[in-house]
């Protein structure tokens, strides 16, 4: 419970006084006018990590803004035996426009497996949390607990999806697109954190992600994971956070993967 409550802090000391009054000198963009950093993105970061190196001396803090000035410590995950990926403000388009849809997300990471997962709402004080075969859960502001768990199998025509199709291919997103109209609903929320709850707790049947940057899916992984769902990366193989390219599918079990991929032309290649 030691990184919940520091992920709590972040959001208390460096997310929130800065939601809706950020200047516009506190927003500058990255790779592209799309992807965005904010002063609150670099605080937040900064406050987990050295809460995390503190409570865990020795471990390596891999944080989205750490790795946008240095790529190359991304590479470092595969050789240490615990790791935590950092995603200081997941959505940072949505909180930089003023939008309340935005998490906090960290993810444990022993030997290459993900084994531990905390994904926080900072505007209601939601922490879904899961650790490795022991189950996921939701912990309200007032410290009351839920079970989470996937949403029963239903055909491909009552599905509701969140698909990412930004970073698809042009070829592979000329086959999707037009198939989204086969499902019962799409979203796109541009917030894995809440995408990846909402499937956990069983309010979305599928999700569909093309890029997999760590921080951006190795927390929700998990938490759908261990609320009972199946996922698989385009090629049929597991999903790992070591590999950022190769798309991952998420639905409540195999079979509706399956129906899925074929559904929508989803290929690896």
């Amino acid at each position: 419970m030691e990184v919940s409550g520091l992920l709590r802090q972040a959001a208390a000391a460096e997310i929130m006084p800065r939601f809706r009054r950020l200047a516009p000198e506190a927003i500058r963009a990255k790779s592209g006018p799309l992807d965005l950093v904010t002063d609150a993105d670099e605080a937040a970061e900064q406050l987990i990590a050295e809460g995390l190196s503190r409570l865990f001396p020795g471990c390596l803090v891999v944080g989205e803004e750490a790795c946008a000035a240095d790529p190359a410590l991304l590479g470092r995950m595969a050789g240490v035996p615990l790791a935590f990926v950092v995603d200081p403000v997941d959505g940072t388009a949505n909180f930089a426009g003023g939008l309340p849809l935005f998490g906090v997300m960290v993810a444990a990471i022993s030997d290459g497996e993900i084994t531990g997962s905390w994904i926080l709402d900072p505007v209601t004080g939601d922490m879904a949390m899961a650790l490795r075969g022991d189950g996921a859960f939701a912990e309200a502001a007032d410290g009351t607990r839920r079970d989470l768990r996937v949403a029963a199998p239903v055909p491909m025509a009552e599905m509701v999806a969140a698909v990412s199709w930004g970073y698809m291919a042009p070829d592979r997103k000329a086959r999707v697109l037009p198939r989204l109209a086969g499902l019962g609903g799409t979203q796109n929320l541009r917030c894995a954190a809440h995408e990846w709850r909402q499937a956990a707790a069983g309010h979305l049947h599928l999700l569909v992600y093309n890029r997999l940057m760590p921080w951006d899916h190795a927390p929700g992984w998990l938490l759908h994971q261990e609320a009972g769902g199946y996922s698989a990366r385009f090629d049929g193989s597991a999903y790992t956070p070591l590999e950022s390219t190769g798309g991952v599918v998420a639905t409540p079990d195999r079979a509706s993967w399956e129906a899925a991929m074929e559904a929508l032309a989803i290929s690896p290649g």
